[in-house]
């Protein structure tokens, strides 16, 4: 890990800085009962909803990206979801202090989602992230998403920041490759929306947190 001084935070937002997985499962029983099915448990939707409307479309109408109605079926994920994005969706409560003390110790923290802005922008606004957030960078800010590290090198030039300065919090496996790619200091934030069988402990991250809270703990964090 570099030993540069800390001066931001970079967060994930699905699953790391928010809990949206109550709209996007909400919206996938939408689609099913608009088909005259039964909703399913949310439990069935939260694993997979780090895998956006291809997850969301095959969990709730067993579709898949090789049959030939997914792409019509993935643009009306798109169209409900954007309907009632905000219905449920809110920053973890256990966000809110952390957000807070890094604003109190002068860090710098910002947005790096592969969330496309047509939702990002709207969602964040919502919430009220938008005033505190130094920085908000979408899954088409770049011409490249997470896995590679365009968007978090696009952040730190926004913030004016060496990278090697920056840490990377997320909640799936392409955060920490994107950061570890980008030279930032990585953590993977295990209260995400982890699949099924994810061994987050294997990522290669620098830390691994369980909490919140735990964040302000890490070195270079006081």
């Amino acid at each position: 890990m570099s030993a540069a001084a800390l001066k931001a935070v970079l967060f994930d937002l699905d699953g790391t800085l928010i809990d949206s997985a109550p709209d996007l499962a909400g919206t996938g029983n939408d689609m099913r009962v608009a088909r005259g099915l039964e909703p399913l448990p949310y439990e069935h939707f939260r694993p997979f909803v780090g895998t956006g409307a291809r997850g969301m479309v095959r969990i709730a109408l067993d579709v898949t990206p090789e049959q030939a109605q997914f792409e019509e079926l993935r643009e009306e994920f798109f169209a409900r979801y954007e309907a009632r994005m905000t219905r449920e969706t809110a920053l973890f409560p256990a966000m809110r202090p952390v957000l807070d003390a890094l604003n109190a110790r002068g860090l710098v923290w910002g947005i790096v989602t592969n969330k496309s802005q047509r939702f990002t922008t709207p969602l964040v606004k919502a919430l009220g992230l938008d005033a505190e957030a130094a920085t908000v960078i979408c899954g088409d800010t770049t011409p490249h998403a997470k896995p590679h590290p365009e968007p978090l090198f696009e952040a730190a030039r926004r913030l004016k920041l060496d990278p090697a300065t920056c840490m990377y919090v997320g909640d799936d496996l392409r955060d920490i490759v994107a950061g570890r790619a980008a030279g930032m200091r990585t953590v993977a934030a295990s209260w995400g929306y982890l699949g099924a069988e994810e061994a987050v402990t294997e990522w290669a991250a620098d830390h691994v947190i369980d909490f919140p809270g735990e964040l302000l703990k890490l070195p270079g964090m006081a």
